[in-house]
């Protein structure tokens, strides 16, 4: 045993931002980290055909942070920026190096980060069974709230959903109006809300398309929006559409509009020839989640949000909002 591993910790860490020739390093410790941690068999297959290192760091590589010792790249982890909110990971560290510091170090960089967008509304998903996570972001001030379920369906043809536009084959001046039609839908869920950035990474890189839904009258605005991705090289996986982020229109009729949405995604996912669809949905909006498992949504991964401050943020019983803050 090394006098670093005696004294419970590395000597030599470093953090550094993560550059392009260290993302096949990184992604395979993300891979085995979880898939360790789960108990996976073969835990540098975990998370299959899915993306989460390349694509996050293709968003906004300044976001992105590396740890290392003696120059090898042992962890990742990374922040995004949504407006007022902001969240971070997915952190990981290589398992032999666990629990000897580096996951506070690499906390540093990314708390960094939020304090320079001026996030009023932090949070991450974490394993709501391991006390060591949620003892690791405590001290940083974020608060376990509830519970959060990634789920998913098999993929129907459903009718074609009238209003349904996607964000990628509009023109290029139609999409500067879209994307300032979506910052008013998600400001109306919570001041601040955007989801600019996700939109244009999605589209920029090929990973998938974002859904909207027209609003009923002229100069209604949008009805909903979904950030989509589909398929191996995104963040679903081969035969998954998974919707990143999706929202609807806030007061009377929100219900029917969450309605619709599901129903463009799932549009969506048959478009593509995708066989699954998954959403992340937070436990607090209660009847989103009740109308997701009426319509055959099943649980197959579960965590639980951390929030600082401890409040609610957009996830409360009133808010028809899908996503998971992995």
């Amino acid at each position: 045993m090394s006098a670093a591993q005696r004294t419970g910790g590395v000597a030599s860490v470093a953090v550094r931002p993560l550059v392009e020739p260290d993302l096949d390093r990184a992604d395979q410790i993300f891979r085995v980290a979880f898939g360790t941690f789960l108990g996976f068999p073969e835990p540098e297959t975990f998370f299959g055909t899915a993306d989460y290192v390349r694509t996050r760091w293709a968003a906004d590589p300044r976001a992105a942070f590396a740890a290392t010792v003696e120059g090898e790249v042992v962890g990742t982890n990374f922040a995004a920026d949504w407006g007022s909110v902001g969240y971070f990971g997915p952190l990981t560290v290589r398992p032999d190096l666990w629990d000897q510091g580096i996951g506070r170090r690499l906390m540093e960089p990314v708390m960094a980060c939020f304090d320079t967008w001026g996030n009023r509304h932090l949070g991450l998903f974490t394993f709501s069974h391991s006390p060591k996570h949620l003892e690791l972001y405590r001290r940083y001030g974020f608060w376990p709230r509830f519970l959060t379920a990634i789920m998913k369906k098999q993929v129907t043809a459903p009718a074609a959903v009238p209003g349904r536009l996607l964000y990628g084959e509009l023109t290029a001046a139609e999409r500067t109006d879209a994307l300032s039609l979506c910052r008013a839908l998600t400001e109306s869920v919570f001041e601040g809300l955007s989801l600019e950035r996700e939109i244009v990474a999605t589209q920029t890189q090929g990973l998938g398309d974002t859904v909207l839904l027209e609003g009923a009258g002229s100069g209604s605005g949008l009805d909903g929006l979904a950030v989509c991705h589909c398929g191996a090289g995104s963040e679903a996986g081969e035969d998954v559409c998974f919707v990143k982020f999706g929202a609807v229109r806030p007061g009377p009729g929100a219900a029917d509009r969450f309605g619709r949405l599901l129903d463009a995604c799932e549009q969506l996912a048959a478009e593509k020839g995708l066989g699954q669809l998954d959403a992340g949905m937070n436990l607090a909006r209660e009847d989103a989640y009740r109308r997701m498992a009426d319509r055959g949504f099943r649980t197959w991964l579960q965590g639980v949000t951390m929030h600082r401050p401890n409040e609610p943020g957009y996830s409360h019983p009133t808010a028809y909002v899908i996503d998971d803050w992995r």
